[in-house]
């Protein structure tokens, strides 16, 4: 019996140590007829350190991470594998900087509807989890306010 019950505890202790992922404020850009690609923004918060290394949605063919970065004085966007996040300190997902990226998309995507987005995430024991948030279609113009914009490291 002893041997069970430290087995179920060592079973929980385990299952515990999986990220607790935390998604704030998720969005999408509305889109106009015949577009293929949307971007997708929110704030992503983990309990433990972990890493985003994938997402996904029903809404496009393809979903990636990315990043826009300032190379040669020009803003380029480009693919990540995987997004650091430490350990109780929110990532912002945003305009500019880290965000995700539909491509192929099978439909319109309109004010006002929400999308499902399915975030992978691996811990440092390299388990994966998903969390799955609805994101609000915002319109084309939508501009979010800063989070945490007194927070600049």
């Amino acid at each position: 019996m002893t041997r069970l019950l430290s087995l179920l505890a060592a079973g929980l202790f385990s299952t515990g140590a999986l990220a607790q992922v935390t998604v704030l404020d998720p969005w999408v850009r509305a889109t106009v007829p015949n577009q293929k690609a949307s971007g997708a923004f929110m704030r992503v918060q983990s309990a433990s350190a972990a890493r985003l290394v994938g997402v996904s949605t029903p809404v496009a063919g393809r979903a990636e991470i990315h990043e826009m970065a300032m190379e040669n004085n020009t803003m380029r966007m480009r693919q990540v594998d995987a997004l650091e996040l430490p350990a109780g300190k929110p990532v912002n997902l945003a305009s500019g900087g880290y965000h995700v990226m539909f491509f192929d998309l099978k439909r319109q995507l309109k004010e006002g509807e929400t999308v499902p987005v399915t975030l992978v995430v691996q811990d440092a024991a390299n388990r994966k989890s998903s969390v799955t948030v609805e994101a609000q279609v915002k319109p084309l113009s939508y501009v979010a306010p800063q989070a945490g914009a007194m927070h600049h490291h």
